[in-house]
């Protein structure tokens, strides 16, 4: 199924703007040269049929759209296709509120961005990090409170939002976990780490660019909102930052990357054509 459909407004629109370059040149073509009355036919078909297959480009082209920049405020906010960690600059990767790094298919999945972190791209030992993040990286009002019973995991837990930089890394308490750490949230919830996780990166950012990924576009759950699309959750995450304090100096930008799987479900053309994305 298209995002794009055949007929959509801006499709035609993008077709118009080309076509009336095309057309004026072809004015003054023909001004200057002369067509033979027996070609006329010919070409004119000729015509249609560029021009047929001049939309059917720009309807393609609108569907497998996978980089778009757009301004937002002042800011700089790329959204393309990618992996955050070839991105330049700091790397947003989301933990629990618990900034759990036991990577065992249960507490945090190989597969998740914060499994693929830890597994891949760690330069040191888990405990190493664990030290880091217990020792050096909060301020005493961001720790919630010391869950002694929880069984299997850390026991501190933090508030959602709280960010601690690491090297290139801003490591980001994003998801609670439930009795059996399955990782969910609610939308204000969601809304409410957003908020947070912009104003601390306006602290600590350092007029570096900045990449995250689409939060909650993983299996992370969001209660309540079982059938939320990525694309409402890429919206969500630009509507925060627009009423935000954060804002990126030029050339510092933010840029939100999404997963090659996913840019299926997302219809970059419909953000690009909205005010400030949303």
């Amino acid at each position: 199924m298209s995002k794009v459909s055949l007929f959509d407004r801006r499709v035609i629109d993008n077709f118009l703007k080309i076509t009336s370059g095309i057309s004026a040149t072809l004015s003054l073509v023909v001004l200057f040269v002369g067509i033979p009355e027996e070609c006329k036919t010919t070409y004119g078909w000729i015509f249609i049929g560029a021009l047929l297959v001049i939309y059917l480009m720009i309807w393609v082209w609108s569907n497998n759209l996978n980089k778009i920049e757009i301004d937002i405020e002042g800011s700089e906010v790329t959204i393309k296709v990618g992996d955050i960690f070839l991105e330049p600059g700091l790397k947003a990767i989301a933990f629990n509120e618990y900034f759990d790094t036991l990577v065992d298919n249960k507490i945090i999945a190989e597969s998740s961005l914060n499994g693929i972190f830890i597994k891949n791209h760690l330069d040191v030992s888990v405990s190493e990090l664990d030290r880091y993040i217990g020792d050096y990286a909060f301020e005493t009002s961001e720790i919630l409170e010391s869950n002694i019973e929880r069984k299997s995991g850390k026991k501190v837990r933090h508030q959602i939002g709280t960010v601690c930089v690491y090297k290139s890394y801003l490591l980001t308490a994003f998801t609670k976990f439930d009795e059996s750490n399955k990782a969910e949230i609610t939308m204000p919830e969601y809304l409410e780490f957003l908020i947070n996780f912009w104003d601390k990166v306006n602290n600590v950012y350092a007029q570096e660019s900045v990449s995250t990924p689409i939060f909650g576009s993983g299996i992370t759950r969001i209660k309540g909102h079982k059938t939320i699309s990525d694309e409402d959750l890429l919206k969500i995450m630009l509507w925060t930052f627009r009423i935000s304090e954060m804002r990126f100096k030029y050339p510092a930008r933010l840029t939100i990357v999404i997963h090659k799987d996913k840019i299926k479900q997302i219809n970059l053309l419909d953000i690009k054509s909205a005010r400030n994305g949303v």
